[in-house]
C-alpha cells in the first residue's frame, strides 16, 4: 500500500494539451473576482528575522501557478514559514470561537504561533481570500461531518469568512452539535453532524471505567444522524480520530466481537485500530451507497495530538511555542497506524467509487499539523481556577488550523477545473 506523497490526489490523471489547460487556467481565474484580502492584524507589531519569510499575498500571484503544476504538486508536503501579517481576525472580531479555543481570551502570552503558514514544497499555496472563496462556493454547499476537531475547522473558517459576512443561523435542531448557517448574499450553506465514531453508537456509561464514557460501537452501521442528512450537498468533509481511544466495546451484526477496556468478563481485548479500520470502511462504503449523493466526498486526515510528558489525564502538555522542522519529528505508533488506516480506505473507497461515478478527495493535514506543537490551547482553553486538563488535541482560534482553509480553497479550485476539463472533452 503506497502511502499519497506524490500527488494531490490519487485520482487519475488527464493530459490534455498545454493550449486547453491555459484556456482552463484563464477561465476559472475568471470566474473569481481578484480581492485583496483586508490585512487588518499588522504583523509588525513583532520583529523576527527567520532564514525564509512569507510574501505578502497579493491574488495576481496566483496567476503564476500554472495549473498543470498546480495538479501535480502535493500541497500538502511541505513546511512552516514565518508569515507577518497572520493572524487575519482575532478574539476580538470573529464571535464563533469555541470557548476553549479562545487562546487569546484565556491570556496566552506567546504570540508567535500565529505568524506561520503552509509552504508547500516545490509550488506556492495562496493564503486564504475570503471573497474568491465564497464567490467561489456561491449556490453551494458543504457538510462537515466528524468530532470537535471538525467544528474546531468549522469555526476557523466562519473566522475567516466573516472578514466578508457573518452567517446566519438556519439550524433545525437546537443541539449545538448540528448547526447550520447560511450565507445570504452568496447563498452558500455551511452545516455540521456530530458522528464522532461516524458509526451508529450508544453510550452505555456515562462514566465507565475509563471514565470518559463507556460506547457500544456498531462498526458495521454508518450513523443514520448524518447519512440521511447528505444526499443534498456539493461537499462533505468526513474526519474522525481522537474519540476511539475511548472505552468502547464493538459489535458486528450485532453481535459483540470484542472491546477496548471495557471490563467485562471474557469478552475480547482488541486495539482500538481495529474498530478504527472497520468505522472508515463502512462509512466510506456508506457514500458509495447513496444513490442520491452527486457531490465530493473529501476524508479529511486526522490532526496527530502533541501531548508530552504524560497523556491528557497524566499531567501531560505541549508548551511548545514554535513548530517543528519537518526532520524534527516523524509519525510513530499509533498515529502512524491511524493515518495508514484512513488512506488505506480511502483508496479502497475511491476505487469502488469511480465505477459509480463517485468522487472522493484525500485533505492530508496530518503531515502538516504533526509539525505544529506550538497550536494547541494547552492550559489557555480555560482560565487557571478550573480543573481541566490541559487541551492538545484542539487548535487555538485563530491559529495553525486556519491553514486548512487553505488548502480547502485550493481543493475546491481544482475541482472546479477538473469539471471544466471533463466538459470540454
Amino acid at each position: 500500500m503506497e502511502l499519497p506523497f506524490g500527488k494531490y490526489s490519487t485520482s487519475a490523471q488527464r493530459t490534455p494539451s498545454i493550449f486547453i489547460l491555459l484556456i482552463l487556467a484563464v477561465v476559472v481565474l475568471g470566474l473569481i473576482p481578484l480581492y485583496h484580502p483586508f490585512n487588518w492584524y499588522s504583523g509588525g507589531l513583532i520583529i523576527r528575522n527567520p532564514s525564509e519569510i512569507s510574501p505578502t499575498y497579493f491574488p495576481f500571484e496566483e496567476q503564476k501557478i500554472a495549473i498543470k503544476e498546480a495538479d501535480k504538486c502535493d500541497v500538502f508536503s511541505g513546511k512552516w514559514i514565518w508569515n507577518p501579517d497572520a493572524p487575519y481576525y482575532t478574539n476580538v472580531t470573529c464571535t464563533e470561537i469555541h470557548d476553549h479555543q479562545n487562546c487569546m481570551k484565556h491570556g496566552r502570552p506567546d504570540s508567535d504561533y500565529l505568524k506561520w503558514r503552509w509552504k508547500p514544497n516545490g509550488c506556492e499555496l495562496p493564503i486564504f481570500n475570503p471573497f474568491q472563496f465564497l464567490d467561489l462556493v456561491r449556490n453551494m454547499s458543504v457538510a462537515i461531518v466528524g468530532d470537535s476537531v471538525g467544528r474546531n475547522q468549522m469555526q476557523s473558517l466562519i473566522c475567516l469568512l466573516s472578514r466578508v459576512e457573518y452567517p446566519v443561523d438556519i439550524s433545525d435542531n437546537p443541539d449545538q452539535s448540528f448547526k447550520k448557517y447560511k450565507y445570504t448574499t452568496y447563498n452558500f450553506t455551511l452545516a455540521i453532524y456530530w458522528s464522532p465514531f461516524l458509526v451508529s453508537t450508544k453510550e452505555v456509561d456515562a462514566d465507565g471505567p475509563c471514565h470518559t464514557g463507556l460506547y457500544n460501537l456498531y462498526l458495521d452501521e454508518a450513523d443514520e444522524k448524518w447519512t440521511t442528512k447528505i444526499e443534498g450537498y456539493d461537499y462533505i468533509i468526513l474526519n474522525a480520530g481522537h474519540w476511539f481511544a475511548r472505552c468502547s466495546v464493538y459489535y458486528v451484526n450485532n453481535q459483540r466481537v470484542g472491546c477496548r477496556y471495557c471490563g467485562i468478563p471474557n469478552v475480547t481485548e482488541l486495539p482500538s485500530t481495529y474498530a478504527y479500520q472497520r468505522a472508515f470502511k463502512t462509512t466510506l462504503k456508506a457514500i458509495n451507497n447513496l444513490e442520491n449523493f452527486k457531490g465530493v466526498a473529501i476524508l479529511r486526515t486526522f490532526a496527530p495530538s502533541h501531548y508530552e510528558g504524560g497523556n491528557w489525564n497524566e499531567g501531560g502538555d505541549c508548551a511548545r511555542t514554535r513548530p517543528y522542522g519537518s526532520n524534527e519529528t516523524a509519525l510513530e505508533d499509533q498515529s502512524m497506524e491511524q493515518y495508514r488506516i484512513q488512506v488505506e480506505e480511502f483508496q479502497v473507497a475511491e476505487k469502488e467509487g469511480k465505477m459509480k461515478g463517485k468522487r472522493f478527495r484525500l485533505m492530508d493535514t496530518t503531515r502538516a499539523m504533526l509539525l505544529r506543537p506550538d497550536g494547541h490551547p494547552s492550559k489557555y482553553g480555560h482560565w487557571p481556577n478550573e480543573n481541566v486538563a490541559n487541551d492538545c488535541v484542539h487548535w487555538c482560534l485563530p491559529g495553525p488550523i486556519d491553514s486548512w482553509s487553505d488548502f480547502l480553497f485550493h481543493m475546491f479550485k481544482m475541482e472546479a477545473i477538473r469539471s471544466l476539463e471533463e466538459n470540454l472533452q
